[in-house]
């Protein structure tokens, strides 16, 4: 073709050289026209009529490949095509022409993988299973491999060699990429171990002491990002959540039921035998008189004969303060309604301190609901701190402003 436009310019009168000129700035124009040509039927013709059709089926994850321009990334495959296809009419420059149009065609065909994976994540994101088993990190492996590829094939056309025998070098290479792609690869193993594993999903409650504390948003190859309660994003390694500890909160979540463990410091000084008047008093707090009649009706564990001259608050079978007010609290939390009675529910005496006897209260609330879970212990606990004056005992704490200006104002003046 070019040598025809050359003798049709000659025959008007021109020179050979502005003949020559002539011909391959028209045949230049002829090509980009008719590639310029080519992306406008694809883009403003075949595009639309493609949006229509899948716009009125009931696919809908036609819509996602159209918001991930999967399309429109083709359409530029479709010039590159056209410019490939023409290259012959030129004889001296086709092939370095064929080997840009075919460099521009790999690139086109990356990008719109690139596109369809991002697409394809999109629509596995909308199943419920990728909570339990995200594949961000695969479809991010698949990204890398397709770049690489789509790289050693424009290497390979630029160069006029086999894909092979770059291959074959980046296998000598293979030290080399190992250091520089550690991370890549140290993150791909992890997101297999942490999915295969079951270890962490979207939206668990995940804690790191000192990192993060909060909801996990997203899972990639890479990264795990984690939204903490103060509403900061806390970005972590994915290989840190193989090889550190942390805590997840999800089992929790998924049994129902969330545990409240907090002690409670008794004064020992205010720990003493019960006489009558206390235990009778004591009989009319709830869930305290069938204790008492209960221990009242138990075996004594001596003989009878050791104990008979012992005053009754010495005697081995005496009931305690403190004894009864655990029994109370025992009952108080069998019978409170926000409670899980069919998990652990117990009331212990820990090992004295300096900060008096600890006695710890271990329940699991109804509720996995953070703020109503703090509301059902604050509950408790005031409950607890109000009645434990009414079996005589007292709470043991550091002494505060008030308690130095009693004991100035009680100390007789000299």
């Amino acid at each position: 073709m070019l040598k025809w436009l050359n003798d049709t310019i000659m025959s008007y009168g021109a020179g050979e050289t502005t003949a020559q000129i002539a011909s391959v700035i028209v045949l230049v124009l002829i090509i980009f026209c008719s590639a310029l040509v080519s992306y406008f039927i694809a883009k403003n013709i075949v595009l639309r009529v493609l949006r229509a059709v899948i716009s009125k089926s009931k696919m809908k994850w036609g819509d996602i490949l159209f918001a991930h321009r999967v399309f429109e990334q083709l359409t530029l495959v479709v010039p590159a095509l056209v410019v490939y296809v023409m290259a012959p009419f030129f004889r001296d420059g086709q092939e370095w022409l064929q080997r840009g149009a075919s460099c521009l065609i790999v690139i086109g065909v990356v990008n719109t993988a690139n596109q369809l994976l991002n697409s394809f994540d999109d629509i596995y994101q909308k199943r419920e299973t990728a909570q339990t088993r995200p594949l961000k990190g695969y479809f991010q492996v698949l990204k890398i491999l397709a770049y690489m590829v789509g790289l050693i094939i424009i290497i390979s056309v630029l160069m006029n060699r086999s894909p092979l025998l770059l291959l074959g070098g980046i296998g000598a290479a293979s030290a080399v990429l190992l250091l520089v792609f550690q991370n890549t690869i140290l993150g791909f193993v992890s997101s297999i171990q942490l999915t295969e594993n079951d270890m962490v999903r979207l939206g668990d409650w995940i804690e790191k002491p000192g990192q993060a504390d909060g909801q996990i948003i997203e899972i990639s190859l890479h990264t795990v990002k984690v939204k903490n309660w103060d509403n900061t994003v806390t970005t972590l390694p994915t290989y840190s959540m193989v090889n550190e500890p942390f805590k997840n909160w999800r089992y929790m979540q998924e049994s129902g039921g969330r545990r409240l463990k907090r002690a409670v410091n008794i004064d020992i000084t205010s720990v003493r035998f019960c006489d009558d008047e206390m235990l009778q008093r004591y009989r009319q707090i709830p869930y305290v008189r069938d204790y008492i009649e209960w221990k009242a009706s138990a075996p004594p564990p001596h003989d009878e004969s050791d104990i008979a001259d012992l005053p009754g608050v010495l005697r081995a079978d005496s009931l305690t303060n403190l004894g009864i007010f655990r029994a109370y609290l025992q009952a108080y939390l069998k019978n409170h309604p926000d409670l899980r009675q069919d998990m652990a529910i117990m009331v212990r005496q820990l090992a004295p301190t300096e900060n008096g006897v600890p006695i710890e209260l271990y329940a699991f609330t109804g509720t996995t609901v953070w703020d109503k879970y703090e509301s059902i212990q604050a509950d408790i606990f005031d409950h607890v701190f109000a009645i434990v004056s009414a079996f005589d005992l007292r709470i043991k704490q550091n002494p505060g402003g008030n308690d130095l200006k009693a004991l100035v104002q009680s100390k007789p003046e000299q």
